[in-house]
């Protein structure tokens, strides 16, 4: 479940997805949908559209958007409707056969894919799948769900969506799936609420995503958000809902809100940009400190440092700059170029936070790595002290959702307290937000903290067996 080489930043996400229906050109505006998804994963792009012969055509590969598509290729992607894909490697691994949007023929109908999170029973429902006769094109758990649908074969006769039905009430985890046919696209998200998922109105036709960024940028009116446990339908008739399960939680991942999702969405009803900054405003009340400016490090915790700076009447100051043309080169495979790709991606600006007391914000400690070089990059910079608070608990668990955090040795709190870590990173003080202001920032009653916590809201199967042993 984890990428072989580790970049500088902690925290990857799985996948974004993105749909359309009924909307010419959609192969073209999936694009720009999936541009604006990219934050979600960099590692490999897809389209997969249908045009109005039911026939269904496919191009994806490794990379950024950018690099996987080019205008002759969207070109011949025929159809007003489309699902795609942004891919970033944790559960199955990587490889081209691991890009989605996964395509299927079948003798009921052929169908197209889209996953984002991840399947916590994936191990059980392989071997039940293989053991039957199914065979797997990719290590990706996400194909476990095509091959649910296509086992049943006694009702070739009934509605597609009573297959589904069945298969998602075999899945364990989080999980955002698109499912397209050839007449429609099928809309699902876990009955547990963990992963994001958006319907947005365009003209007469109809946009999913995983954020409403990727609604906003075609210029997409929100209409609502997939509930938990539903199977939302839309075709020619319009939206229709299913429920595929009667137990609903709205456990969004907490991570979404602090670090995962662009400030431009909303989730469920709360911008995030305004998320973080109240964190950052809450984390001032909880642990104040004695300083000159605030810092906030680019790009997810800039809100949460502007929170800080209003709520402590410290002047905010970009003392860290973002090196936004870097792309991927940062990953690299050897430790000593990755400790160079720290400062190529990011530097401290010298004349800002010479001689000052700063307040470091960042959304979270996971390894430490990263705290520990930017910490010294600004004392090196002229910094007198540096005051680190992060904008979220400790991570104490490993995360089985679709996190490439799989196991406790990559956090640092899970084996360190507070002063232990911040011996580690070399801070003059460490502090974090308790996991109830993670509630009052979003006004929430409801979130997945299991990272925090190690409270998991799901079953967790082999999973945590495999945390304990370390990396696979």
């Amino acid at each position: 479940m984890r990428m072989n080489e580790i970049c500088d930043r902690e925290l990857h996400e799985e996948c974004g997805v993105f749909g359309i229906y009924g909307v010419p050109e959609a192969a073209s505006l999936t694009y720009y949908g999936l541009h604006a998804l990219q934050h979600r994963g960099q590692e490999g792009a897809g389209i997969v559209s249908v045009d109005n012969k039911g026939q269904f055509r496919r191009i994806k590969g490794c990379g950024l958007v950018t690099e996987v598509f080019n205008e002759e290729k969207l070109a011949s992607l025929h159809g007003s409707m489309a699902i795609g894909h942004v891919r970033y490697t944790t559960a199955g691994g990587g490889g081209l056969e691991n890009v989605q949007p996964f395509l299927f023929r079948h003798n009921t109908g052929d169908f197209a894919l889209a996953h984002n999170g991840n399947i916590v029973n994936s191990d059980l429902l392989h071997t039940y799948l293989e053991n039957r006769g199914s065979l797997f094109q990719s290590t990706s758990d996400s194909e476990i769900l095509a091959h649910l649908i296509k086992k049943e074969t006694r009702y070739h006769d009934r509605p597609r969506i009573y297959s589904i039905i069945d298969a998602l009430n075999m899945l364990e985890g989080a999980f955002a799936f698109l499912i397209m046919t050839a007449n429609r696209i099928y809309a699902c998200r876990d009955k547990y609420g963990l992963r994001p998922l958006s319907i947005g109105r365009l003209g007469e036709g109809w946009v999913v995503a995983s954020e409403t960024c990727a609604l906003d940028v075609l210029g997409a009116e929100f209409v609502r958000d997939v509930e938990p446990g539903e199977i939302v339908t839309i075709d020619h008739q319009g939206l229709r809902s299913s429920d595929y399960s009667k137990f609903k939680r709205h456990e969004m991942c907490a991570m979404e809100y602090i670090y995962f999702a662009r400030p431009d969405s909303d989730i469920e009803g709360c911008n995030v940009h305004a998320y973080r900054k109240e964190s950052g405003r809450l984390l001032f009340r909880e642990a104040p400190a004695e300083a000159d400016i605030v810092v906030g490090v680019p790009d997810s915790s800039l809100s949460a440092a502007m929170g800080y700076s209003e709520a402590s009447g410290l002047p905010y100051e970009m003392g860290l700059i973002k090196n936004k043309y870097i792309g991927r080169t940062f990953i690299q495979p050897r430790q000593e170029l990755r400790e160079k790709g720290v400062r190529m991606k990011l530097s401290a600006v010298r004349s800002i936070v010479r001689g000052k007391r700063v307040v470091l914000v960042d959304d979270s400690i996971v390894r430490g790595t990263t705290s520990r070089r930017i910490v010294a990059m600004l004392k090196e910079a002229g910094a007198l002290e540096v005051h680190v608070r992060i904008a979220s608990p400790p991570m104490i668990g490993p995360c089985f959702y679709g996190v490439d955090t799989s196991t406790y040795d990559e956090l640092i709190s899970a084996r360190k307290n507070v002063e232990e870590v911040r011996r580690t990173i070399g801070a003059d003080s460490l502090a974090f937000l308790s996991p109830e202001s993670l509630y009052k920032a979003g006004n929430r009653r409801e979130l997945c903290m299991a990272c925090f916590t190690g409270h998991y809201p799901t079953a967790l199967y082999q999973s945590m067996e495999d945390a304990n042993k370390g990396n696979k």
